[in-house]
């Protein structure tokens, strides 16, 4: 009788252990993508523009009539940042006739929604080039996103991150020369890369400091006008 029921207590301890360590392992990952970087108020102001309206987890810049160039850009937000940190990066495209389309990442982690692009296509018509971007872990995954789609995409905008696979796809990189986050080695392929000096990983965003990133010599602003510009410039010359 007592040889019967050692085996059952050694699979309820098992059974409990188990359940115990899914337990840990849950809220370990609820705390983890719970602390994330949130837009400042410079950024949240800007959802009061009449041009910029949010449909599910995209938020649509789009352009005046008068001045819509009819090329889009798909951008993924940096891991854990909340992705409206990028409006006034992204309005100073849509100020020059870029339509712009923001996606909001499960968990703000874009590596839970690489594909998130083909959502983009049929719920923003009028666009007739499309392009994908993004900031840091959300560049690495539109560089991913890219493989497999390039018949839909005329170009890959890349800001403090790297392509992670190789592609024939127009392709423009940006970093800050104080970004210390960023494996620089990486950009050796790419041919179109733009360092902007005084800069750093942050700062293409509005969501304060980074812990890990370098100390900036430039202000936001002045980083965020120098990205745009060259942006833009590729945009319309791609």
């Amino acid at each position: 009788m007592e040889q019967t029921q050692r085996p059952r207590k050694r699979a309820i301890i098992v059974f409990v252990s188990l359940g115990a360590l899914i337990v840990f392992l849950v809220v370990a990952f609820f705390s983890y993508v719970s602390d994330y970087r949130p837009a400042d108020e410079t950024a949240t102001a800007l959802l009061n523009n009449a041009s910029i309206r949010q449909a599910g987890n995209l938020t649509i810049l789009a352009p005046d009539a008068a001045s819509d160039t009819g090329t889009g850009l798909i951008f993924y937000p940096g891991g854990k940042v909340e992705e409206t940190a990028y409006l006034p990066l992204l309005n100073r495209l849509r100020e020059q006739g870029v339509t712009v389309v923001l996606v909001k990442m499960p968990f703000n982690l874009a590596v839970f929604h690489i594909n998130a692009a083909d959502a983009v296509y049929d719920a923003v018509p009028g666009v007739s080039r499309w392009f994908i971007g993004g900031h840091s872990l959300g560049g690495a995954m539109a560089s991913s996103y890219v493989e497999g789609n390039e018949d839909k995409l005329s170009g890959l905008i890349l800001l403090g991150a790297y392509p992670v696979n190789e592609s024939a796809i127009p392709t423009l990189c940006i970093y800050g020369s104080e970004d210390i986050m960023l494996d620089k080695t990486k950009l050796a392929g790419v041919d179109n890369v733009l360092k902007i000096e005084g800069g750093n990983h942050a700062q293409f965003g509005n969501y304060g400091v980074q812990e890990g990133d370098g100390t900036a010599a430039i202000s936001r602003e002045e980083q965020q006008d120098i990205a745009a510009e060259a942006m833009l410039a590729f945009l319309t010359a791609s």
